[in-house]
């Protein structure tokens, strides 16, 4: 079978080097055969996180319509910047919202629980975002999805990427390999869970 794996970044920044490392993911995952569905929150406008707002109107619209891609694909790979040591808020608020969501047209909807994740990370400094990425495992496995160990952080993102988008460096070539084949093969299993 061919997994779906749905690709995003947590940041929106023209030229985001989160942006830059999400799509070496999706052209990776897809030489190795996954169906990539490549998306940037942009597309998803969400308010605040809020809970008198959710009992106000409901969760907004475009967290359900997130919940359902997560849902229709077998694995998500996000690539997180780093703010001020941690996970920007852009995907911190989407996150929350998506969480929100438990039911889509009257039918049960959980787009989180069991479902298998990946964890990429940048910035333009030395430490890759590491702190983002801890942080980020950390709050998708609150949330129930299974993070896979093997993860790829960018250093000094301004010099790490090549003008035809692959990486300068043979270690973050290799690290994405790994990592994406990692995630080809948990989603697999994960599909196969599901199949009649």
């Amino acid at each position: 079978m061919v997994p779906k794996i749905l690709v995003f970044a947590g940041s929106i920044r023209a030229g985001a080097y989160s942006g830059r490392t999400a799509d070496a993911a999706a052209a990776e995952l897809a030489a190795q055969g996954a169906e990539v569905t490549r998306i940037s929150l942009a597309d998803f406008p969400l308010p605040i996180m809020d809970e008198d707002l959710e009992n106000e109107k409901g969760v907004p619209e475009n967290a359900v319509k997130l919940a359902r891609l997560i849902a229709s694909h077998d694995a998500v790979l996000v690539c997180t910047a780093e703010y001020n040591g941690s996970i920007p808020p852009l995907l911190k608020n989407t996150i929350d919202w998506v969480s929100r969501v438990h039911r889509d047209n009257g039918r049960p909807l959980r787009p989180y629980p069991g479902k298998v994740a990946a964890i990429c990370s940048s910035s333009d400094g030395h430490f890759a975002g590491i702190r983002s990425a801890a942080h980020l495992r950390a709050v998708l496995a609150h949330v129930g999805m299974e993070v896979i160990a093997p993860q790829v952080s960018v250093p000094y993102g301004a010099e790490a990427f090549a003008e035809d988008g692959s990486f300068r460096e043979e270690r973050l070539r290799k690290g994405m390999t790994r990592l994406c084949r990692t995630l080809v093969d948990h989603a697999k299993a994960f599909s196969a869970r599901f199949e009649p």
